[in-house]
């Protein structure tokens, strides 16, 4: 008994440490909900888990010993992001002057959350990874469990901190530049810290 409350602890511990800056995306997420209506909130909270699970899932058979992303690479995800964010300031430019409201970043659903999501948290697979080779199996599940309830408080956490009016309000006015400059920074963010521009530059 012990043993599973230490594994459930450390489980919460280090999913706590990993997102940590998923909140400010999720919080994003949802504020584009409020103001724009996209993505819908169920398509935010099905693309957290579907990415979050995929990261764990990735995490698991690196842990097996198979490397599905080489970890010099795995800053190229932060393209995905940061190709969301250059598409929704192109779609509002465009839409300057017209009678149509603000897009909304990720427009197209679950798989762009899940994408944003996985990009975001490609980082977590360097800790994940040794964790999952650490721990048995039964520790694993209990860990996988632990973090589907946490990514549905994160998710609880972003709505909230989404929720509030003169913050739904700024977003209105001026959401359709916030949030893909928001998700632009992300991306640049993660491929810089990842330093893979630095292996891309010794390939040439």
């Amino acid at each position: 008994m012990g043993g599973e409350i230490g594994t459930v602890g450390a489980a919460g511990v280090v999913f706590a440490g990993t997102n940590v800056d998923d909140i400010i995306v999720l919080t994003v997420l949802f504020l584009s909900a409020r103001a724009v209506g996209r993505p819908r909130v169920w398509q935010i909270v099905g693309g957290q888990y579907v990415g979050i699970a995929a990261l764990v899932g990735v995490s698991v058979v690196a842990a097996l010993g198979l490397t599905v992303v080489p970890d010099q690479w795995v800053g190229l995800l932060g393209l995905v992001p940061f190709a969301l964010g250059v598409r929704g300031v192109v779609r509002t430019v465009r839409s300057r002057g017209s009678e149509d409201g603000p897009d909304a970043v990720v427009a197209g659903g679950v798989l762009s959350v899940a994408g944003v999501t996985v990009a975001n948290g490609a980082d977590n697979l360097s800790v994940y990874t040794p964790m999952f080779r650490a721990i048995g199996v039964s520790s694993t599940l209990i860990t996988v469990a632990v973090f589907a309830v946490l990514v549905a408080l994160w998710c609880l956490a972003g709505f909230w901190l989404g929720s509030h009016k003169k913050v739904i309000g700024f977003v209105e006015r001026y959401g359709h530049w916030l949030v893909p400059v928001v998700f632009v920074v992300i991306g640049v963010v993660i491929v810089v810290e990842s330093e893979v521009v630095g292996h891309l530059i010794g390939l040439l």
